[in-house]
């Protein structure tokens, strides 16, 4: 419950520049603000919180008897952020962590506002308080945050932006359950993805034999290309410059790894890889192509040719062939189509990378790899798509747009490894991770180490839903990722 004593009237809410939070700017510190927000570090800072909790909501506002403490303060995973004026006393607390037992899926509640009376004159101080927890929240990889809000509280989340989901009781008294909008999904989607209709909307321009369309018919927005006429599937990935810059050994695997799970996305079998690199000098040069080197080895594909050129800026880019009679399309899922997710858990993450770039591959045998690779082919799903930099949220939604449906992800299903939080997961690089569409039931892709799960399905609309175990849906995407329309 966000519960904070009088600190909630419209007339209260102010100018809050001279209340700092410290979220890890100290720059500011030789401001003298009259307030700072900071997390709660030792047993007395929790002592002073929860002292105050009790003054403001057992003697004050007679909501508990003797006192308010639950089992949310024993969960080692509550977070605490004080408020503290400048003499440091504790004038103002909340609380925050996951709301369930068990894994934490990314659902956050905040509660227990307390701001003390003489605190109250201030103005702000509550709202300083809701606003770092929200920060702090996203910071955690959150993608759900509720909190249960006394009814006159209600206008000052309001006007933070937080959104009325409904009426609910708490302790006998009336209140309003509130939810702080995340777009983080929504946002790193749209960076990805969303430039690509209005881009590629020329190739679709002209008429009769002049007509091209961007993969061939049904296959709009796939991973790679059927070429016309044969067998063969073609797919082309670029590799962003500041990681050819910074990380080459990684970039030079990263380029095999990409365009390899484009192909595999398909059902393809790759058969040889093209490169195209730029380098400063022959050392990074070298450095770029002995990571691309070793991938192509450990995948079993061989480098047919490319192209070389120094003293440029860096650049890579890598096309991969592979062969396929029957692509399996990513725009093949319909409305009652269960959704997969078959993901290799193992690695971590990538140094440099945080929570970005999850590196499940270079650890693994060259035959792990290439029953990943085969996966999808063995299985041939109605509709597959590789997770890219979209993520799986993201991807998701790109497989749902090529169906010409809505998605649906069951969040606490979703396979994840112990070291990523829900945010992370869903919008990173994961390494190996396929997105599949099929009849409820259909037999699990044969990837080897790879983890999977039925975890959502394709219905009726467009975008893409997060369904919590409570059975509420929050929109993660809300409408087309591509703009490339379906296939």
């Amino acid at each position: 419950m966000f519960l904070d004593g009088t600190d909630t009237a419209p007339a209260l809410i102010k100018d809050t520049g001279d209340i700092l939070l410290l979220l890890g700017d100290r720059s500011t510190l030789a401001r003298q603000p009259r307030i700072r927000v900071e997390q709660a570090g030792d047993a007395a800072s929790l002592g002073a919180y929860r002292a105050l909790r009790r003054a403001v909501f057992v003697h004050e506002q007679g909501l508990y008897e003797r006192h308010d403490l639950d089992d949310r303060d024993d969960d080692p995973r509550t977070l605490v952020l004080l408020a503290r004026d400048r003499d440091g006393a504790v004038v103002g607390g909340v609380r925050l962590g996951p709301v369930a037992d068990g894994p934490d899926i990314g659902w956050w509640a905040g509660g227990r506002l307390a701001v003390a009376p003489a605190a109250r004159r201030l103005g702000g101080v509550g709202a300083a308080l809701v606003r770092a927890a929200c920060a702090r929240a996203e910071a955690e990889g959150v993608l759900r945050f509720d909190a249960t809000v006394q009814a006159r509280g209600e206008v000052l989340f309001t006007r933070i932006g937080w959104q009325r989901v409904g009426p609910v009781t708490v302790a006998g008294a009336p209140h309003v359950l509130m939810r702080w909008p995340i777009g983080r999904i929504a946002e790193h989607a749209s960076a990805a993805k969303t430039a690509l209709g209005p881009l590629l909307a020329g190739f679709a321009a002209g008429a009769g034999a002049r007509r091209a369309t961007l993969g061939g018919a049904g296959f709009v927005g796939d991973d790679g290309a059927p070429v016309p006429g044969t067998d063969v599937v073609a797919a082309c990935d670029a590799i962003v410059p500041s990681m050819v810059e910074r990380d080459p050994d990684w970039a030079g695997w990263c380029s095999v790894l990409v365009n390899v799970n484009d192909l595999s996305a398909m059902g393809a079998a790759p058969v040889g890889l093209l490169d195209a690199l730029g380098a400063r000098d022959a050392s990074h040069a070298g450095r770029v192509l002995a990571g691309l080197r070793r991938a192509a080895d450990a995948y079993g594909v061989p480098v047919l040719g490319g192209h070389t050129q120094l003293g440029v800026p860096a650049a890579l880019s890598v096309t991969a062939l592979g062969r396929a009679r029957h692509p399996v399309a990513g725009g093949g899922g319909r409305p009652g189509h269960a959704v997969r997710l078959t993901a290799d858990l193992g690695g971590a993450w990538r140094t440099g990378y945080r929570g970005r770039q999850w590196d499940s591959t270079t650890h693994r045998r060259a035959d792990e790899l290439r029953t990943l690779v085969g996966a999808v082919a063995a299985a041939r799903p109605a509709a597959a798509k590789d997770v890219s930099m979209a993520g799986i949220a993201g991807t998701l939604g790109m497989l749902a747009e090529a169906s010409g449906c809505r998605a649906v992800l069951d969040v606490a299903r979703v396979p994840r490894p112990s070291g990523a939080s829900a945010g992370d997961w869903l919008t990173c690089f994961p390494g190996f991770a396929m997105l599949t569409a099929d009849d409820v039931g259909t037999l699990p892709l044969p990837a080897g180490p790879a983890a999977g799960a039925e975890c959502g399905e394709l219905t009726a609309g467009r975008g893409v839903g997060l369904r919590w175990p409570d059975g509420q849906i929050t929109e993660a995407v809300t409408g087309p990722v591509t703009g490339m329309g379906t296939a």
